[in-house]
């Protein structure tokens, strides 16, 4: 069963113990993968990575909202620094021009902070959205889709992408979509915004634990689903609690094919389909 895992972090210090093990349980399983980035460091070690195999391992270059303030996260012992960066188109540009760049991302906005000050949380956030639409018009200047982060942050990232879609109307594309929400967790009329965007929209191992997005997968349209990981966060069931890996990505389709009532094998060849037409893959 071919799948694309369209959202993975290999390239973070979690699996710097086995990374290439990893990717080839992943690709002996007929799973290819998008490596994406949430900053120059970790778009240039996604590069690196996906420049050591011929076929089936892609990258996405871009700086997560998170990535302008400084952060420390840890998962399952590992430990991961993330000094503030601001963005610079040039040094992004760079990297994108090799040919296993497919996208720009993770971009977006991320208003989960529920210990910021009031005072400071405001221009953090607008900080976020300039730097969100700066990497729209470089993905649309390159020519590449954009895969989109937004946790609690809807109505403003809604905003922002209908004045974008309406200011480059002309320059996006209409035979297939622009980009991916990826992981996503809004509701149903969310959803059908983003459609009506021309955007697709990805689900995790959530899925595998929670009904909360079951209608939806069963009535959205067949040509706007993805699927993805989001290794090492959000593993699926039965693996809930341990690190997440590309390989997993199949318990997604697997429960999607459920919820859909169709074959696996249906699922895989549609979102294998779909990451081939968003991502222009051979």
């Amino acid at each position: 069963m071919k799948l694309i895992d369209t959202h993975c972090h290999l390239n973070m210090p979690y699996f710097k113990d086995d990374i290439d093990e990893t990717i080839h349980r992943a690709l002996n399983a007929g799973i290819e993968m998008v490596i994406v980035g949430v900053d120059y460091k970790t778009s240039k070690k996604a590069l690196e990575i996906a420049n050591r195999y011929q076929n089936g391992v892609y990258v996405a270059v871009g700086l997560h909202p998170e990535s302008l303030e400084d952060r420390l996260e840890h998962e399952n012992g590992s430990k991961a620094y993330f000094k503030a960066e601001e963005f610079n188109a040039d040094i992004y540009q760079q990297l994108a021009k090799f040919p296993r760049v497919v996208a720009v991302g993770e971009i977006g906005l991320d208003y989960f902070r529920p210990d910021a000050a009031s005072d400071t949380w405001e221009e953090a956030k607008k900080k976020q959205r300039r730097v969100f639409l700066q990497q729209l018009e470089f993905a649309l200047q390159l020519g590449l889709p954009a895969i989109i982060h937004c946790r609690q942050a809807h109505d403003d990232m809604l905003t922002l992408l209908t004045n974008f879609k309406n200011k480059y109307r002309q320059l996006l594309p209409t035979e297939r979509p622009w980009g991916v929400l990826h992981c996503f967790s809004g509701d149903e009329n969310l959803a059908w915004h983003y459609f009506n965007l021309g955007l697709s929209i990805s689900f995790t191992g959530l899925v595998t634990f929670s009904k909360n997005w079951d209608s939806l997968i069963r009535k959205m349209p067949d040509d706007r689903l993805l699927v993805e990981t989001d290794a090492p966060f959000m593993t699926p069931e039965p693996y809930r609690g341990k690190r997440n890996e590309p390989l997993l990505v199949s318990y997604v389709a697997k429960r999607i094919a459920e919820i859909r009532g169709v074959s696996p094998e249906r699922i895989a060849a549609i979102t294998t389909a779909n990451a081939k037409q968003l991502f222009r893959l051979g």
